[in-house]
């Protein structure tokens, strides 16, 4: 049997490490308030000066291991990191990818790559932000995509569209997902995807062109074009044509880390609530005597709880390198509902002040929305579940 001092001390140390990042991330944040999001937001900008110093502070090279010049953190401690990035009020979307794409590289990339690419990565000489995959006439139908690689010598070459790809113009380095054998030549539809490390600064105008696209909330998103893209072959991570299965796994730590985002938001919201409802007085009361502004933000609390309990469960067991589907999953799902729950039960309590820029609710509400869409939908979740978990038939 293991010895149960041992576990108990291996336990407090996470401990003491998960407290050390939390006060690290929260005092780091503290630079970067509300005034810097709004302006941000006002002139759909990228918050440079933010990334610069999760960078510096080796936030961003959490998951890296420390041979590679990474911190050598968990899944556990990197879902810590996001959180609380979302809890003190601000956003990770214009980074966070990088903590799931560069472990694309670390689990499937050659030696050479890893060397050179995984150090540069971690101290910010390189950004790891863009995430080719979705296109327009597929969406989340990975398997039916038509952007195509074809071989040419010692290169590939390049064509077709993404769309959704955020933070492409922020970025040196996009994981790129193409078709390299035909739709009609393979036996599975996730055979014949390859995943390509594309050099964006040097395809910009040589075959590459991105086109920013206003959204709601301000993710530097934009749809990407590729035109007899020519790149050399040493750029394809792993097998050729074995790639959907690289994305998966991608997507199971994406899930997970964008899980403890919603979290994060939630115990924003649940603060900003329960702070306002103290402090409003109507009708020469504090709002938060009534039990129609009590009750929906304790719910929305109860609701979160809840949630975090499943996103940390599948953070370990991701550690552990179980299969992590249904918990990978189920986190996503669950921390999406609290976190919109929790902002539906602040701008109620709220009131007026709710549409107001100034007190950064609507800015984080927005924000909120899209995690019942993305990175995957609640709808397509429910459908995994029903049939990968509870034996019913494909839907889809």
């Amino acid at each position: 049997m293991p010895d149960s001092t041992i576990q108990l001390e291996n336990s407090e140390t996470q401990d003491s490490i998960i407290s050390e990042v939390r006060e690290s991330v929260a005092k780091l944040c503290g630079d970067f308030q509300g005034e810097y999001w709004r302006k941000l937001d006002r002139e759909q900008g990228y918050p440079t000066e933010f990334v610069k110093a999760l960078t510096d502070a080796g936030f961003l090279g959490a998951l890296i291991p420390e041979e590679y010049g990474g911190v050598g953190l968990g899944m556990v401690a990197a879902s810590v990191i996001l959180e609380e990035i979302h809890h003190q009020g601000c956003n990770a979307a214009a980074c966070h990818a990088q903590m799931y794409t560069m472990g694309t590289v670390l689990r499937h990339g050659s030696d050479e790559q890893k060397k050179e690419l995984l150090p540069k990565i971690a101290d910010g000489t390189l950004r790891l932000q863009a995430f080719g995959v979705t296109e327009p006439t597929s969406g989340t139908d990975t398997t039916s995509l038509r952007t195509v690689a074809v071989r040419d010598g010692d290169d590939y070459i390049i064509n077709g569209q993404k769309i959704w790809t955020s933070r492409a113009e922020h970025s040196d380095l996009m994981l790129l997902l193409a078709r390299t054998t035909p739709l009609n030549q393979v036996n599975k539809k996730t055979e014949g995807l390859s995943v390509f490390l594309l050099d964006m600064r040097k395809a910009k105008g040589n075959g590459l062109t991105i086109r920013p696209i206003r959204t709601m909330m301000n993710h530097s998103t934009t749809e990407v074009f590729f035109d007899n893209l020519r790149i050399p072959a040493s750029n394809l991570i792993g097998e050729v044509d074995k790639g959907f299965r690289y994305i998966l796994s991608g997507m199971n730590a994406e899930r997970i880390l964008i899980a403890a985002e919603c979290i994060g938001d939630a115990k924003w919201f649940t603060k900003k609530s329960t702070d306002y409802a103290n402090d409003r007085n109507i009708f020469g009361r504090a709002i938060g005597k009534n039990q129609g502004i009590q009750f929906p933000i304790a719910k929305a609390y109860a609701q979160m709880r809840a949630a975090e309990l499943m996103v940390y469960h599948a953070a370990r067991l991701y550690e552990a390198g179980k299969p992590i589907g249904e918990e990978a999953n189920t986190a996503k799902l669950l921390a999406a509902d609290a976190s919109w729950a929790a902002a539906e039960a602040c701008v109620q309590t709220h009131g007026g002040f709710g549409f107001a820029e100034e007190y950064d609710v609507e800015r984080k509400f927005r924000e909120a929305r899209l995690y019942q869409v993305a990175p995957i939908s609640t709808n397509l979740i429910l459908s995994y579940l029903a049939e990968h978990v509870l034996g019913m038939p494909r839907s889809y």
